[in-house]
């Protein structure tokens, strides 16, 4: 449970901020950062979860408003442009509503975990919300919001029907720097309101079952944003003998067998991922004896399956996000690369190559080109069937929202 009385509270008086002309163009546009060196002058320092109020240069009018972050480059997540608004319980309740309606598609086809607000697209800046059946996960990226979750959580309770929730807390809240838990009370799994949340959650997609650590998976659990492009693999897969490379809780090797594969091999360096991948299978009522998974290192386990001259009908490569910063961007097209050639080798004739990625740094064209030649360079032609993007829950509302792309492709040699 939360104590509120343990968190902070926002400076009644707001911040007042001038920004330079081209931030103001971006405001104007819908863009949600303001960085520290747009800012021209502010009426004071504030504290993190403070509200700045952005005014134009020209007649002092309101431009925006938003939460200010001392200790972040983005020291203004904003949260309304161009009209005015009150920000509180209300404001939220709002926002949450139009987040659910943008849903409403696979909420009326009976899939229940879905990602509910997809941060700064959504209108709720460094927050996400994943909905898994009857829990919600709450995973916060700045000490901004620190300050008005009464006001957020109060808004969830009013607009959306829920009977848990959980908190999950960024790499840098939970680190000794913000000492977040000591301050706060705040930690990582911590369940805020309910009491049926210390086991895995169950979940429905694309009428599959699927089970969730939301304390302690990584991210809150799940990865919801590959729901359409799991949905694409299972009406290619029948008949295939497929290789699931970061096969993770094996969201894709479920999808796989559901579109009739006739074995799978499962890949993850995560051993208590696979058990819980072994546990989705069944509970979706394939046999087991179909699936062999194999705990470790991806490019070692790639490696050795070349060795032993394995050849699979389908070979599905979800990485992590491997450029997470512009000094990795070099070392992370290596991996790329690695990977295409590493996936092309195990292919049979005809076989299908899905490579996705979700390193936000590599922008969708540089991707689909790096994959293309790569394959060229070790001596395969690619028949490109489809190259996807976002899924709905996953709206992307600015141009740094936009992560996630991959391609469907059939081998020929």
């Amino acid at each position: 449970m939360i104590d509120y009385s343990r968190l902070p509270t926002a400076a009644e008086k707001n911040i007042s901020v001038r920004v330079k002309g081209a931030a103001e163009r971006a405001l104007r546009q819908g863009h949600p950062w303001v960085f520290e060196e747009s800012i021209l002058r502010q009426s004071h320092l504030g504290n993190a979860g403070d509200l700045a109020v952005i005014y134009d240069r020209a007649k002092n009018n309101f431009l925006a408003v938003g939460l200010y972050d001392p200790l972040s480059p983005i020291r203004i997540k904003v949260l309304q442009t161009l009209e005015p608004l009150r920000i509180d319980r209300a404001f939220f309740a709002e926002k949450l509503k139009a987040a659910q309606a943008t849903r409403s598609p696979l909420i009326n086809e009976g899939t229940t975990g879905y990602r509910l607000v997809y941060g700064e697209s959504d209108g709720f800046p460094t927050l996400i919300i994943d909905r898994y059946g009857e829990t919600l996960v709450m995973k916060l990226y700045s000490t901004a919001w620190l300050p008005h979750l009464e006001a957020l959580i109060g808004a969830l309770e009013e607009t959306i029907v829920f009977d848990n929730l959980v908190l999950r807390l960024s790499r840098a809240l939970q680190s000794d720097r913000l000492n977040v838990a000591k301050l706060y009370g705040l930690e990582d799994g911590q369940r805020l309101i309910g009491d049926g949340a210390d086991e895995p959650v169950q979940f429905v997609e694309n009428g599959l079952l699927f089970q969730a650590d939301v304390k302690k998976g990584h991210k809150t659990g799940f990865f919801f944003d590959q729901r359409d492009n799991r949905q694409k693999a299972r009406e290619l897969a029948k008949g295939r003998r497929v290789l699931d490379v970061f096969a993770y809780t094996g969201a894709f090797s479920v999808y796989a067998l559901a579109g009739g594969a006739r074995a799978i091999t499962a890949l993850d360096a995560s051993e208590p991922a696979l058990e819980t991948l072994k546990r989705n299978v069944e509970s979706n009522g394939f046999d087991t004896e179909l699936i062999d998974v194999a705990p470790g290192d991806a490019f070692a386990s790639l490696t050795q399956l070349i060795q032993a001259r394995r050849k699979f009908n389908m070979v599905i490569v979800d990485p992590p996000a491997f450029a997470n910063s512009r000094a990795s961007m070099r070392n992370a097209v290596l991996a790329y690369r690695r990977l295409v050639e590493m996936a092309l080798r195990l292919l049979a004739d005809e076989g299908l190559l899905v490579m996705a990625s979700c390193s936000s740094r590599i922008h969708a064209e540089m991707f689909y080109q790096l994959v293309e030649r790569s394959a060229m360079v070790a001596g395969f032609k690619l028949e490109i069937i489809v190259k996807t993007g976002h899924a709905l829950d996953h709206p992307v509302g600015f141009p740094e929202a936009a992560y996630l792309k991959a391609l469907f492709a059939r081998v020929k040699t």
